[in-house]
């Protein structure tokens, strides 16, 4: 028999082109097992394979939480050895989320904490409902934010901010959390998802070349001082500017007509 599934994956549109990933481990209100991790891995691996997925949302069959984190009761029995065992497992999780060719968009209500933060935080945009609660509380339980939340949180709103909310590990205000710059957008309780199908939509609207180059061109950009970061950018329009949607682009502007993206 076949393990039960932790997530839903459900295409939207008559195209298809939009993916919600929906965690849905209700009963532990999603928290980040290791077989859980495997299989947002593979989920979000095959995702990233496939030309047809121009966004991906990401959300909860539970409006109590997105995600709290760590599965610490699977944690506490844990060895060493199965410690760094499973380390190893969440971390290409979180990465799996990162590394999206495509845009990501998180919709987050209920509690969004820890490692359940930092899948928020690997996407590209998070939208919250207002009711949301927030944070990176892995200090008070003898670790640091492990899924990139140092590194994200701190490019997304700067080293005082991030060391207030990461030193401390408490937990935010949904209002607080868009305030500091944490969360990108925030709407009424209970309508995220909708929202943040809403803006995948819009995405998917867009060439998916031309959207992927960029999302490309921005991530490796970070990195970099500004002088190489023109260079990769230079190196993203080449890779769309002679391909089928930039010739696709044009001729639907001339003959005033909704573009036909062959995506390629």
């Amino acid at each position: 028999m076949d393990a039960p599934t932790m997530l839903q994956v459900t295409r939207h549109g008559d195209d298809g082109h939009v993916v919600e990933v929906a965690l849905d481990r209700p009963a532990s209100m999603n928290a980040v097992s290791t077989d859980f991790s495997r299989e947002i891995t593979a989920t979000m691996t095959a995702l990233s394979a496939d030309e047809d997925v121009r966004a991906v949302v990401v959300t909860s069959t539970s409006p109590r939480a997105f995600c709290v984190g760590a599965d610490l009761k699977e944690r506490n029995g844990f060895s060493d050895a199965q410690m760094m065992d499973h380390r190893l497992v969440t971390r290409k999780a979180y990465r799996a989320v990162l590394d999206l060719p495509m845009p990501a968009v998180a919709a987050v209500e209920g509690f969004a904490l820890g490692g359940g933060m930092e899948i928020a935080l690997s996407c590209d945009l998070v939208v919250a409902g207002t009711e949301a609660t927030v944070g990176l509380p892995e200090v008070g339980v003898g670790v640091v934010p492990g899924g990139g939340g140092t590194q994200l949180v701190t490019r997304r709103v700067g080293w005082s901010r991030a060391a207030s909310m990461i030193f401390t590990g408490r937990r935010m205000t949904a209002k607080e959390a868009h305030r500091l710059g944490v969360l990108d957008e925030l709407v009424e309780a209970g309508t995220a998802r909708d929202r943040a199908l809403e803006i995948a939509a819009q995405i998917a609207g867009n060439s998916p070349v031309a959207v992927r180059n960029a999302k490309r061109a921005m991530r490796l950009g970070m990195g970099v001082d500004l002088a190489a970061g023109l260079e990769i950018e230079d190196g993203a329009w080449r890779a769309t500017a002679f391909s089928g949607d930039r010739k696709e682009g044009v001729a639907a502007f001339a003959e005033k007509r909704a573009p036909r993206w062959p995506g390629r």
